[in-house]
């Protein structure tokens, strides 16, 4: 199952020797991603992957990088992610707090 975006840090930017790194590769939208084993087996170079189910709201990988990032001002979206069973737990809590300080702005 995936669970969330892998978001890159500081040590990207000294990699590649460009500061402006962690920037650009937020805005290409291809964080990549986490998955949850729920089932436990063996996986291996050239297997397929297999969408079995998706969850009602179609929330993105890229929409929960995007609210994250940059796109906090978007309150339907704040609230579907700190729904989506998906999400850690302290993601949903960050959503849920950002949704919570929209509602009092």
């Amino acid at each position: 199952m995936v669970t969330q975006p892998r978001l890159p840090c500081y040590k990207l930017g000294i990699r590649f020797g460009r500061p402006d790194m962690v920037k650009r590769f937020l805005a290409s939208r291809r964080t990549g991603f986490y998955f949850r084993v729920l089932q436990e087996g063996e996986v291996g170079a050239g297997d397929t992957l297999e969408l079995v189910s998706r969850d009602d709201n179609n929330i993105t990988v890229a929409n929960i990088t995007q609210l994250y990032t940059r796109e906090q001002n978007n309150p339907e979206l704040l609230r579907q992610a700190a729904q989506l069973e998906a999400l850690p737990e302290g993601w949903r809590d960050y959503f849920q707090e950002q949704s919570r300080r929209q509602d009092v702005n």
